[in-house]
């Protein structure tokens, strides 16, 4: 039996690894929360950035003699007098699905992922030789692009407009009523096309660098308690555990299922079964591994708890999202309980046979 699971470990290529000072720091060092100021960035005040289905509000002036716009009505603001620049205001512009606007004279112009004054050079430029010294204003009359989608354990979820202010992700969040779990035990997920970042709550609030710009399209979901891991073997309790986005620990977690118990569990025997990050792992262990679809390695961390500097370890190892505690019997464990079943089996026989005269 010990040769087959020696080989099936092997085939497996998952690695065990004893629990050690040096083995925490590598893992701690390795840990590289994915930041939104790193994975996302700080962004651009929305309204900056035109979008399909904005509404523009275009003005146009010509300085004297006005050649062009000066003659036909505007919206009220010509002056009489030759010597006066004059300006008309063109009918309100919406940004078609192409991303593109007309203008007369100087044909379809492209707006959308554009700046109004990269619209406003854009005109004049068209303009040029047709107008007299053409000046080009370029308006966001109405936001139809620039909107965050804020879902999950909210007060109330909602599409959220962000305008050239530059609207950060605690902004909007409490535009919606905030949260309705306790902040500790939140975790916040933004995804912005392809990508996607998590981070606790506490964490935002604690570093105003992760307090960033939302960018159209954004979906914010606020999560409550989504990290666990599952305790099993000879622990106080063997069930699914959730635990706060701040983080936990493996001290911490052997706390919350009750610790071990004395009478089963080998101290020797604690497991900790996690998909690693290859990152983490001794570069002549990482060598050779197998990794996962994911890219993550199967690992066994092996806990020798009847070692008492093991204790201070424990209170730095971080326990991860899905990870698996697994506690052994002892060695004499289940000869015990063999014993007690036949004791329970023959006791009674025992004690009727003596009783029968």
């Amino acid at each position: 039996m010990g040769r087959s699971d020696g080989a099936a470990i092997t085939n497996a290529a998952i690695k065990i690894i004893d629990v050690s000072d040096d083995v925490a720091r590598r893992i701690i060092a390795s840990q590289h929360e994915h930041l939104f100021s790193d994975a996302l960035g700080d962004g651009y005040p929305a309204g900056s950035i035109i979008g399909r289905g904005d509404v523009l509000d275009i003005g146009i002036w010509e300085a004297p003699p006005a050649a062009l716009f000066g003659v036909a009505g505007g919206d009220g603001r010509s002056s009489s007098s030759s010597s006066t620049a004059r300006g008309t205001t063109l009918p309100e512009q919406m940004v078609s699905s192409e991303g593109r606007i007309n203008i007369p004279f100087a044909g379809t112009v492209v707006a959308a992922g554009r700046t109004p004054s990269q619209i406003e050079r854009d005109i004049v430029g068209r303009l040029a030789g047709k107008a007299h010294l053409p000046q080009v204003i370029v308006r966001l009359v109405r936001n139809a692009s620039s909107n965050v989608t804020v879902v999950g354990d909210v007060a109330s979820s909602a599409r959220v407009p962000v305008t050239a202010k530059g609207e950060r992700l605690l902004d909007v969040l409490a535009s919606v009523g905030g949260v309705k779990q306790p902040i500790g035990k939140m975790t916040i997920q933004i995804t912005r096309g392809q990508k996607i970042a998590a981070m606790s709550l506490a964490r935002v609030i604690q570093d105003p660098r992760q307090n960033i710009r939302l960018q159209p399209d954004d979906v914010v979901t606020a999560l409550y308690q989504p990290f666990s891991f599952t305790a099993l073997g000879a622990t106080g309790r063997n069930e699914e555990l959730a635990f706060e986005g701040t983080g936990l620990t493996l001290a911490q977690a052997l706390g919350r299922v009750a610790g071990i118990q004395d009478q089963r569990a080998d101290v020797k025997g604690v497991f900790l079964f996690r998909l690693e990050d290859p990152a983490a792992l001794d570069p002549a262990m990482r060598d050779g591994a197998r990794l996962t679809p994911e890219g993550k390695v199967p690992v066994i961390y092996r806990v020798n708890l009847k070692d008492p500097a093991t204790f201070f370890v424990a209170q730095g190892f971080p326990i991860r999202d899905k990870d698996v505690i697994y506690v052994s019997n002892a060695p004499l464990a289940d000869i015990q309980k063999f014993v007690s079943v036949i004791s329970s089996t023959i006791f009674p026989i025992a004690t009727i046979s003596t009783a029968v005269p």
